[in-house]
C-alpha cells in the first residue's frame, strides 16, 4: 500500500518536471525570437546605411547642379537687360548674400542697377497697417494721386512706385529729386523703407523677399507684400516678384500673387531665389516683363516651368 509520503514525493516530481519543462521551452523560445530581432535589426541597419549613401549622393548633385547653374548662369542671361535700368525691392527676410548674389547677375545681363530699396519689418505688420496708410498720405508728392483701393500694399505701392520707377511712356523720373529724398525720409522714420544712397528711378523693379511669411497674420503679411508688389509694376515698365523655397504656398507672397487673377495677369513671379537657377528666371522674367510679357516661373506646382521658354 502506497504511503502518503509516496504521494508526495511523486506530486513534487511532477511539478519539477512542469517547471524544467517551461524553463527549457522558454529558454528555447528566448533564442528563437532573440534570433529574429538580430536578424530584422541587421535588416534595418543595411536600409538606413543605403539611404543615408543614397542622400549623400543626391546632395553631392544637388551642389555640383548649383555650382553648374552658377557658373553657366552669367552666360545664360548676358545682353537680356542691356540698356534697361533696374532697382531693387527687398524685404527684411532677405539676406546681404542673396541680395548681392541677383545684383551680380543683373549687372552681367547688362542691367544699369540705380539702387536698393530695403522694407521694414513694419512694412507688413497687420498691427501697422493703419499707420502706413496715414504715413502714404501724408508723404505723397504733388501731382501724384492715389488709388481707390484701401489696403496698405497698394497705397504703399503708388507712393514707392513713383519715387523709384521712371515713367513708364515718357521715360522720365515722376518725381523731383528732393520729394523723392523727403519722402523716403519720411518712411525711414517710421521704420517703413529705407532707401539706399543716391537711389536714382529705374525702368523696371524686381522685389526679393523669403519664403512663407512669419509672425502674426502671415497671409495678410503675404497679401501686403503681393498687392505692393503689383502696384509696382503698374508705376513702371514691370516688375517680378521673386521669393525663396516656400514662398508660394498660400501664407507666401509668391503664392497669394499666383492665386489671384488679377496680380497674375500682370505681375511676374518666381519662387526659388534660393537657387541659381531662380536667379536666373528672375532675369530673364524681367526681360519679359519689359516685352509686356507675364510668367511664373520656378519649382512649384504652380509655376509654369524653371524659366520663360520652358512653359509647359
Amino acid at each position: 500500500m502506497m504511503s502518503l509520503r509516496y504521494h508526495v514525493v511523486s506530486i513534487a516530481a511532477v511539478f519539477m518536471a512542469l517547471a524544467l519543462g517551461v524553463v527549457l521551452g522558454s529558454t528555447s523560445l528566448s533564442d528563437r525570437l532573440l534570433a529574429g530581432v538580430g536578424g530584422e535589426r541587421q535588416s534595418l541597419r543595411e536600409q538606413v546605411d543605403s539611404l543615408e549613401a543614397e542622400r549623400t549622393a543626391l546632395k553631392a548633385q544637388v551642389a555640383a547642379s548649383e555650382q553648374f547653374d552658377a557658373a553657366v548662369g552669367p552666360m545664360a542671361v548676358r545682353g537680356q537687360l542691356a540698356q534697361r535700368s533696374v532697382v531693387l525691392i527687398i524685404t527684411a527676410e532677405v539676406s546681404d548674400q542673396r541680395r548681392a548674389a541677383v545684383a551680380q547677375l543683373l549687372r552681367a545681363a547688362g542691367a544699369d542697377v540705380t539702387g536698393e530699396v530695403r522694407l521694414g519689418e513694419a512694412f507688413t505688420s497687420p498691427d501697422r497697417a493703419d499707420q502706413l496708410r496715414w504715413v502714404v498720405t501724408e508723404l505723397l508728392p504733388a501731382g501724384l494721386q492715389l488709388p481707390t483701393a484701401a489696403d496698405p500694399g497698394t497705397l504703399a505701392g503708388s507712393l514707392i512706385g513713383p519715387l523709384a520707377l521712371l515713367n513708364p511712356q515718357s521715360g522720365q523720373p515722376q518725381t523731383s529729386d528732393l520729394a523723392r529724398a523727403a519722402a523716403f525720409a519720411g518712411l525711414a522714420d517710421g521704420g517703413f523703407a529705407t532707401a539706399s544712397p543716391g537711389l536714382r528711378p529705374a525702368q523696371l523693379a524686381v522685389v526679393l523677399t523669403g519664403g512663407r511669411m512669419a509672425g502674426d497674420d502671415p497671409g495678410d503679411r503675404a497679401a501686403t507684400l503681393a498687392r505692393f508688389a503689383t502696384q509696382l509694376d503698374r508705376s513702371g515698365q514691370g516688375a517680378v516678384l521673386a521669393g525663396a523655397a516656400g514662398s508660394a504656398a498660400g501664407t507666401g507672397a509668391v503664392g497669394v500673387a499666383r492665386a489671384d487673377p488679377a496680380i497674375a495677369s500682370v505681375l511676374s513671379t518666381v519662387d526659388n531665389l534660393d537657387t541659381a537657377a531662380g536667379r536666373v528666371a528672375v532675369v530673364l522674367a524681367l526681360r519679359e516683363q519689359a516685352d509686356r510679357q507675364t510668367g511664373h516661373y520656378g519649382a512649384a506646382s504652380t509655376a509654369q516651368g524653371p524659366v520663360p521658354g520652358t512653359r509647359d
